[in-house]
């Protein structure tokens, strides 16, 4: 089916419904589903054959369950039929077969529940139906068994026997009589009721069973097998059941439903079902859904779903849906175009150009549209229309109309799958396509190759159906729908076609198809000429088969002839007898059956009386025929001429074509004779429209402008070989001549030549470039597609991709996995070829194995935990060579190499004698963790970098304060950032604070970079104290003198420093930082640490020997204990010198004669303690207030003095030199207050400065200071000669160890290290030194072949044995480097330690 569109005018086609509503009543047809199918049908006619030989064996069918679903029963016995039945079956053991092929699952051993089941319900029933007796007396259900009730489909027909018209559309089948069959009662006594039929006996009446069928008696244990009981209900004896099993099946139709409905109240009901159906609105259910459970319902035995269908309603009774003239609904001025509108179904039948206008009867269905009312479900079963005409069927209003369609040449195959897949239907019904009373799902036929289409009719569509084509369809829901049927000329040969098969069917026909034709041609000139030549040639094959049915007819002997008017007939008293086909030209009729007529086809089938009797009946002779088909020959004549000539000019041969020029005089000879345009006419409109076209392409072509084809493109016009050739064999094939079709042939030749030429090239296993590239340039010259120049094209991509991967592998370590993606991406493209694929295949297993191993590599890399160095070493072995550049591959080579090149550092660290430095071992940790492999030393290496970070935590903890303005570095360290106070800088950003405290640190890395951050310490702390007391010395009035970290003149309480000699607020200096008198104060500029004592650094100490690491801290803190036992040394040499302890005796004895000790016993006992050298001067036990010191005794304690307070540490002679120097200062009085340099200074001016007797003592200083100096300088010539130089660090080589007297042991060391009469200058100088450098001109080298070098600088080495003497370095064969890291033992040490070594031995 088709759904056409009406003309644009009518675009907006709606025409008004004119039925009334109200008036319409019909009485629809029963439809249940499941009886339409025709497959399910066949199973429910089984069904009932089965449950009606059980319900006259006195027992119920009951269909079992098998896996939850009910058992095919048809099926069942169809396969097992199929196998040799059910003893070949149970023989051969083929159940679990038959069980497989029913669509069971195997392994569940089903095959014995079948064959139970078998032979339990259809084993009896077959074995009756092959004529032996009963095996069982009965069927016995299970519990679980599903009761069957039978459908009767024999029982129900669509049609109450009534008297049809003639007129009707198709021929309805009557239902026949229903009865039970018996035969005749034969004469019987009265004894022969009550006597069994097998025994001939009566007795045992309580056991004699009587027939319901025909009354025959039998003894129940006569029966074969024998009753047990009798049975309940209706019970048939054998001859009964036999009869009433083999009765034939009635044809199956549709019945009536009980009521009448009108349009209303059928729509309600309607409405309601499929509301109630659906559970939802109607308007809401999707079509999809309504279609899925229709073909579901109509294939399933379990549900019986019923449905009622308006079908078939006159519209001559109750009116058409479309307007028509002289009816009841009138129209609007506007609406008036409807009545007589090709497109209202009651004026398409009768259309001039429409057959059935000649017709002359009111054919209901054909020429009378019929009306149709349809609800959810309702449908219209596979059928073709009568006569094989065209239908065409409109939907008014309501829900959509489901179609399915064959097309007509597919209609035998259709008729041929139905039959074979339902053959029990048409047994009985060889026409059943004919009653619109079957159904198949399309999914069916389309498996068995049946085309089916499938479209939806929604309100206000046309649909119209072609001859011979099947269709069927259902109804969504409640909709009104009008169809008719309409015959066009091109019809004519199929209906004399479906006359032929009709009388192959035994089928009624609607009407005569001669009838019709005879009538047409007696009034050929009001015939279309088109039509009138149609007819002609249909009359022309009428007339033929007439005439040799009539001569036949006449040689068997009949020779009785008459005439009869048989269009005057009705069509019942026309129709054969046997064909059921209505005659018009001629019929035979015998006097034995007066009312029955034959065709001529079937003259033997009338009766068998002699031919002689039998009269022809005819409506016209052929004397007659002749003149009408001559008269109808002269009218056609020109136009059938001039169609001969447009046939044969359209079907000349090659050399008798003619020139396009010819074909359109043609043309013009028909619209000069007003030849109606006809399908031939339009054909040979289509060869002239087609050449001219040919020839423009053919002249573009030859005529088109050669184009480059690397730039210009593909011209619009160009066409492929395939195409060139397809279209010179167009040209050629054109009924006409066209000019050019030769010059493209010839281009034909030479392109077909070049695909040779391009085959050869491309066929070589060798590239030809050079044909290659001429090949490419002829190319340009064609305007032709040629595939064989892609082929070159893609051959020189492929050359060129291959020339790109041997470049790319023949630098391996340049090759990148994106490289080979992009060779690999660029070469997928590219069409197959052998090189091309070993390429691709081999780069892409590069890839692979390159990205599987990247993948591993990063894997490894980001290990967690980290992988060991043996692990990745090994995955790097199994690697093996790789040729591409894969970055995690050489991370991982470099991660490997720096792994062991770290390991290797780590190694040569531990190897080495000397310890490393912090520096070094944070860079190896900081390095290790930076390597992402598992490093067994690196968590040792973090341990003892967490026990340094502990060290110098509690080293942090002794020395700094809190909050601390400077490093622990830089308190260790001698002090670089002495400056002149007084001066306001601007205040700086943190960050430059911070860089330049950095800056400010020195690198002291040996003893003499200490040595000399020591003597610029001292020579800042003079510069800041000489600066400091020249601004009491100045002229310059006390406003302008600035002091204290204020930077505001002196006034109020005043506290002066003990080592800057600045003097500062009381005010200002915090309450804990005031002296108390025993100690000397310090500012909070010089006070920098919480100076602890030295045994506290000696415990730090010695905690840092068992720590192998060489800390800045920790050889700082060496050289501040080495410092502050140098000066304890220095400060007990001077306390221990005889004028200082004279001055002491002296002052005590003053004071203790003048306690009342005369001088001379005192005295005495000096004298005596200074004979028994038992003299220990014992500060504590003098009274040394007003002490009197030489100017050098007191300048070496000031110098002391001045470096005890630069040591950040506390020390007991401290203590002792500042009480001398205090006394020294302070006169013998009794008030020893006046004794601390408190000032009180005045905050309102006076005449006199109030730190002028400040600067007098000042003053007094100063000249002592240049007494100093000048006595010193004496002193420094003597230095020079015993000074050597000091280019070694000095070093203490600590040993590990766990000893914990270690602290004890080693101060001892250090005490013993630094004795008396050692020579101090060697660790440091005195203050007063000069520089290093300067002495080493003086130096001798005591090496035997010293070679004395000069210069600027000279390298000295000392030997660390037990000689301690300095040597060249060249001198003894020393590198610098050698001298800094390793010990130095000399010639003659290295002897003597031989020798005593043996001497131990000994």
């Amino acid at each position: 089916p088709i759904k056409p569109i009406p003309p644009i005018r009518f675009l907006d086609w709606q025409p008004p419904f004119a039925c009334d509503v109200d008036k319409l009543h019909f009485t629809p047809r029963i439809q249940r589903l499941n009886e339409l199918e025709a497959q399910t049908r066949v199973k429910l006619n089984f069904l009932d054959q089965i449950a009606k030989f059980w319900e006259l064996q006195g027992s119920t069918l009951k269909i079992p369950h098998v896996e939850r679903k009910i058992l095919d029963l048809f099926l069942l016995n169809k396969l097992v039929a199929e196998e040799g039945g059910f003893d070949t079956v149970c023989k051969e053991r083929r159940w679990s077969k038959v069980a497989h092929k029913m669509g069971y699952l195997p392994g569940k051993a089903l095959g014995s529940l079948l064959r139970s089941h078998y032979e339990r319900i259809l084993y009896p029933y077959n074995l009756f139906q092959s004529g032996a007796s009963l095996l069982k007396p009965g069927l016995v259900n299970d519990e679980k068994d599903q009761e069957y009730k039978p459908h009767d489909l024999a029982q129900r027909q669509s049609v109450q026997p009534s008297e049809i018209s003639t007129q009707t559309r198709r021929a309805k089948r009557m239902r026949s009589e229903v009865g039970c069959v018996k035969t005749e009662p034969s004469e019987i006594t009265e004894v022969d009721l009550y006597v069994c039929l097998v025994c001939g006996q009566g007795n045992e009446e309580d056991r004699l069973l009587l027939c319901d069928g025909c009354d025959d008696s039998y003894h129940t244990f006569c029966l074969l097998p024998p009753l047990n009981d009798v049975p309940k209900g209706d019970w048939r004896c054998p001859k009964c059941l036999a009869q009433e099993c083999s009765k034939p099946q009635e044809a199956f139709g549709f019945e009536q439903a009980p009521r009448d409905y009108t349009l209303r109240a059928f729509g309600e009901m309607a409405d309601a079902f499929k509301s109630d159906y659906f559970n939802m609105p109607v308007h809401m259910v999707p079509t999809e859904l309504v279609e899925k459970e229709f073909w579901r319902l109509v294939s399933t035995i379990e549900e019986d779903v019923t449905v009622e269908y308006g079908a078939d309603i006159a519209s001559k009774e109750f009116g058409s849906g479309f307007p028509i003239k002289n009816g009841k609904l009138k129209l609007r001025p506007d609406e008036q175009m409807y009545f007589d509108s090709g497109w209202n179904l009651n004026n398409m039948p009768v259309l001039e150009p429409s057959v059935l206008t000649h017709v002359s009867a009111d054919i209901c269905g054909m020429k009378l549209p019929w009306l149709y009312v349809g609800m959810c479900f309702s449908s219209f079963c596979w059928h073709i229309e009568d006569h094989w005409s065209y239908s065409i069927n409109y939907l008014h209003w309501g829900e959509p109309k489901t179609w399915y369609g064959a097309p007509a040449y597919v209609a035998e195959q259709l008729e041929s799958v139905m039959k074979r897949l339902a053959p029990e239907l048409f047994e009985t019904q060889p026409d059943l396509l004919h009653q619109l009373v079957t159904i198949m799902n399309p999914n069916t036929l389309m498996a068995h190759g049946v085309p089916v289409y499938r479209t939806n009719q929604c309100a206000g569509e046309f649909v119209i159906t072609f001859p011979r084509a099947y269709h069927s369809g259902f109804n969504q829901g409640f909709n009104f729908a009008e169809a008719v049927n309409f015959c066009t000329l091109d019809w004519l040969p199929m209906g004399r076609q479906c006359v032929q098969h009709y009388r192959l069917l035994n089928r009624y026909c609607v009407f005569s198809h001669d009838e019709m034709i005879c009538k047409m041609a007696s009034k050929f000139k009001d015939l279309d000429l088109v039509l009138a030549s149609a007819v002609h040639k249909d009359m022309m094959i009428m007339i033929d088969d007439e005439k040799r049915l009539r001569e036949a007819v006449r040689k068997t002997g009949v020779t009785d002839t008459v005439r009869e008017k048989f269009e005057l007939l009705p069509d019942d008293e026309r129709q054969c007898t046997k064909c059921k086909t209505t005659c018009f030209l001629s019929a035979i009729s015998c006097p034995c059956k007066p009312n029955e007529l034959v065709c001529l086809y079937h003259a033997k089938d009338l009766c068998f009386c002699a031919p002689n009797r039998h009269q022809l009946r005819y409506r016209y002779t052929l004397d007659d025929l002749y003149p009408m088909l001559h008269a109808l020959r002269l009218y056609v004549a020109p136009y059938d001429e001039w169609t001969s000539k447009v046939t044969d000019s359209l079907e000349a041969k090659e050399t008798e074509k003619r020139g396009v020029m010819e074909f359109k005089s043609l043309i013009e000879e028909a619209e000069n004779k007003t030849f109606p345009e006809n399908d031939l006419f339009k054909q040979l409109q289509g060869v002239i429209v087609e050449a001219e076209k040919c020839a423009s392409v053919a002249q573009r072509l030859l005529n088109d402008k050669r184009q480059t084809r690397y730039r210009g493109g593909k011209s619009q016009y160009w066409l492929t070989v395939a195409e060139l050739q397809a279209f010179v064999k167009q040209l050629y094939a054109l009924p006409c001549l066209i000019d050019q079709a030769p010059l493209l042939k010839d281009l034909l030749h030479r392109v077909e030549d070049y695909q040779q030429r391009s085959e050869k090239a491309l066929s070589d296993e060798m590239i030809d470039t050079v044909e290659l590239q001429q090949l490419m340039d002829l190319s340009v010259g064609f305007n032709v597609e040629l595939p064989k120049l892609q082929c070159l094209r893609e051959r020189l991509e492929q050359a060129r991709w291959l020339d790109k991967v041997h470049l790319a592998q023949s630098s391996p370590h340049t090759l990148k996995l994106d490289d080979m993606r992009r060779l690999i991406d660029s070469g997928v493209g590219l069409t197959p070829h052998p090189a091309v694929e070993r390429a691709m295949a081999c780069l892409q297993e590069l890839l692979t194995i390159s990205e599987h191993w990247e993948e591993k590599a990063h894997s490894l890399l980001k290990a967690r935990p980290r992988h060991s160095l043996i692990t990745l070493s090994a995955a790097l072995e199994d690697k093996g060579d790789i040729p591409t550049y894969l970055p995690h591959d050489l991370a991982l080579k470099e991660t490997v190499q720096k792994a062991r090149d770290w390991l290797q550092e780590v190694e040569s660290v531990q190897v080495i004698y000397t310890q490393p430095l912090l520096e070094t071992l944070v860079e190896l940790v900081s390095r290790g963790r930076a390597i992402p492999v598992q490093l067994d030393p690196l968590s040792l290496l973090e341990s003892l970098l967490a026990d340094v970070e502990s060290w110098k935590e509690s080293v942090g903890e002794t020395f700094q304060k809190k909050n601390p303005k400077c490093s622990l570095f830089e308190v260790l360290c001698p002090r670089s950032d002495f400056g002149v106070p007084g001066l306001k800088r601007k205040p700086k950003k943190l960050k430059e604070m911070l860089q330049n405290a950095k800056r400010k640190v020195p690198k002291l890395d040996s003893l003499a970079a200490f040595n000399e951050a020591r003597l610029k310490e001292m020579e800042s702390i003079r510069s800041l104290q000489t600066t400091n007391r020249m601004k009491v010395l100045s002229d310059a009035e006390c406003a302008e003198v600035k002091v204290c970290i204020c930077q505001k003149p002196a006034t109020g309480s005043m506290q002066q420093c003990e080592l800057c000699k600045d003097w500062f607020h009381s005010s200002c200096i915090p309450a804990a930082n005031v002296q108390d008198g025993e100690m000397p104060w310090l500012c909070p500029l010089c006070l920098r640490s919480e100076r602890p004592s030295l045994e506290t650094i000696l415990l730090l100490l010695s905690s840092l020997e068992r720590i192998p690491v060489r800390l800045p801290e920790g050889e700082a803190l060496h050289y501040l204990v080495e410092r502050a036992m140098n000066w304890q040394h220095r400060a007990k040499q001077i306390l221990s010198t005889d004028e200082l302890c004279f001055t002491l005796i002296n002052s005590h004895l003053a004071n203790q004669s003048w306690q009342g000790i005369t001088e001379q016993i005192a005295a005495t006992e000096l004298e005596k303690r200074v004979a028994e050298s038992s003299l220990q001067v014992r500060f504590e036990c003098f009274n040394i207030a007003g002490l009197c010191l030489s100017d050098g005794v007191r300048s070496q304690l000031d110098e002391l003095m001045m470096e005890a307070l630069l040591l950040q540490l506390s020390l007991p002679e401290m203590q002792h030199i500042y009480r001398i120097l205090q006394a020294a200062q302070c006169p013998v009085v009794e008030d020893v207050q006046g004794q601390s340099e408190l000032l009180q200074c005045d905050p309102v001016a006076t005449e006199g400065c109030c730190l002028k007797s400040v600067k007098k003592d000042v003053i007094s200083e100063k000249k002592r200071r240049l007494d100093k100096e000048a006595f010193m300088g004496d002193k420094k010539e003597k230095l020079k000669k015993l000074s050597k130089p000091t280019k070694k660090n000095f070093r203490l080589n600590l040993q590990k160890s766990k000893n914990p007297n270690l602290g004890r042991i080693e101060t001892e060391k250090y005490f013993e290290f630094l004795r008396p009469n050692e020579a101090l200058s060697v660790i440091m100088e005195p203050p007063y030194s000069e520089p290093e450098d300067s002495e080493d001109d003086d130096a001798i080298c005591p090496a035997e072949n010293c070679q004395q070098p000069e210069g600027d600088e000279v390298d000295w080495v000392q030997c660390d044995g037990s000689c301690n003497q300095w040597f060249h370095q060249i001198c003894v064969g020393v590198s610098s480097e050698t001298a800094e890291k390793d010990d130095y033992i000399c010639v003659s040490c290295t002897v003597n330690g031989q020798i005593m070594q043996q001497n131990g031995n000994d």
